[in-house]
C-alpha cells in the first residue's frame, strides 16, 4: 500500500506540472498581455496566482476530507512559501547572474511579504482560526493589489525587461499537450480549456491529499511534516520550472516577483479563502497546532529580511553566491524538519 500511494503521489505531481505549466499558466500569461499589464505586475499577480492554484486546491480538500486534516493544507502552503523564496529565487540568481533588477517592485513585494508573515503569526497565535482571521487574510491581499498603483506613483519606474523569447522546444511541447486535450475532449475554446484545467488540478489535489493521509498513517508520521517536506516541494515544481524559463528569457525580475508574489497569494488567499468557505458552510472550529509551525514561521520571517539585505549588498543585482546561499538555507531547513532536531 505504501508503494501504491507513493506512486499515486508522484504521478499526481507530474500531471500537476503538465496541466499547470502548459495549460493553466500560459492562459493567464495571455490574459496579462491582453490587459496590457507590465511584467512585474503580471509576475506578482496572474503568474503568482496561477502557479499557486495547486496549493490552494490542496488546502481546500484538506478541509473537506473527514477527520480534520487541515495540517496537510497548512503545511503545503507554508512549505511552498519557503521553497518559493529560497529555491526559486536562488535558481533565478544562478541562471541570470549579475542581472540588474528594478528595486521599486522588488522592495514593494518584499515589504508586503513581511506584512503577510506578520498576519500569519497573528492568525495562528492561539491555534484557532476564526472567520475574522480568514477575512483579515483575504482583506490583506485586496490591500496588496491596491498598493500597486499607489506604489508606482510614489516610486515611479519604467519597464526595462525584454519581451519573452519563444523557445521552439517548449512551445512545441505546449502545443502538443494542448492538442491532446483539445482532441480528447473536443475543447476548442481557450477559456473552456482554462476552466477544464482547473477541474483537473482539483482532482489531482484530491489525489494528493488522500495519498498524503494514507502515507502518514502507514509511516506514523505527522501530516504536517509530510506536507511541508513532500507536498510543498511537489506542488512548487511547476513554479520553479516556469520561473527558470522566464529567467532564461532575460526576465529575472518577473521571475523573482513571481516567487514572492506566490508566497503572498499562497498565505493570504491560499489560506484565507478556504478558511472562509469552511466557516461559511460549517460550524466546526479550525484548530491549528501552532507548535508545528514554529520552525517554518521562523524561517519565513528571517528569509525576507535576509533577501532584502542580499539585494541591498548586491545593489539590486542577481548574484550567484547569494543564490547558492538561499538554496543551502532551504536544505538546512529540510534537514532540521526531517531529523526532528528542533523541538516543536
Amino acid at each position: 500500500m505504501l508503494v501504491l500511494f507513493t506512486i499515486l503521489l508522484l504521478l499526481s505531481f507530474y500531471l500537476l506540472y503538465l496541466v499547470t505549466e502548459h495549460i493553466f499558466v500560459p492562459s493567464l500569461d495571455r490574459m496579462g498581455e491582453r490587459l496590457g499589464m507590465t511584467s512585474d505586475i503580471t509576475g506578482s499577480t496572474l503568474m503568482a496566482a496561477g502557479s499557486s492554484v495547486p496549493e490552494l486546491a490542496v488546502m481546500i480538500f484538506s478541509l473537506v476530507v473527514r477527520g480534520h486534516h487541515e495540517a496537510i493544507g497548512v503545511g503545503t502552503i507554508v512549505g511552498s512559501a519557503l521553497f518559493n523564496l529560497f529555491v526559486i529565487t536562488g535558481v533565478v540568481m544562478i541562471v541570470r547572474r549579475k542581472t540588474p533588477l528594478a528595486w521599486q517592485p522588488m522592495a514593494r513585494d518584499l515589504l508586503f511579504y513581511l506584512v503577510t508573515v506578520g498576519l500569519l503569526f497573528l492568525v495562528f497565535r492561539d491555534g484557532v482560526v476564526s472567520v475574522r482571521d480568514a477575512l483579515l487574510l483575504m482583506g490583506g491581499y485586496l490591500f496588496y493589489l491596491f498598493t500597486f498603483r499607489l506604489w508606482k506613483r510614489l516610486f515611479p519606474y519604467e519597464e526595462t525587461e525584454p519581451p519573452p523569447e519563444v523557445e521552439v522546444q517548449e512551445e512545441g511541447l505546449t502545443e502538443s499537450i494542448l492538442s491532446f486535450f483539445q482532441g480528447l475532449f473536443r475543447i476548442r475554446n481557450m477559456y473552456l480549456l482554462f476552466l477544464f484545467s482547473i477541474l483537473l488540478i482539483s482532482f489531482l489535489a484530491w489525489l494528493l491529499v488522500h495519498s498524503a493521509i494514507r502515507i502518514s498513517e502507514i509511516l506514523q508520521i505527522r501530516e504536517f511534516h509530510i506536507a511541508v517536506v513532500i507536498l510543498a516541494v511537489g506542488t512548487s515544481v511547476p513554479d520553479l520550472v516556469s520561473s527558470a524559463v522566464v529567467a532564461r528569457q532575460g526576465r529575472a525580475g518577473m521571475a523573482i516577483n513571481n516567487a514572492v508574489g506566490s508566497n503572498i497569494f499562497d498565505i493570504l488567499i491560499g489560506l484565507g479563502l478556504p478558511f472562509f468557505l469552511y466557516h461559511l458552510f460549517t460550524d466546526s472550529k479550525i484548530l491549528i497546532a501552532s507548535g508545528d509551525l514554529k520552525l517554518s514561521l521562523s524561517f519565513l520571517s528571517g528569509s525576507v529580511i535576509l533577501l532584502f539585505l542580499l539585494f541591498l549588498l548586491s545593489r539590486w543585482r542577481t548574484r550567484r553566491p547569494a543564490g547558492i546561499l538561499l538554496i543551502l538555507l532551504y536544505l538546512t531547513f529540510l534537514m532540521l524538519e526531517i531529523s526532528g532536531l528542533v523541538s516543536f
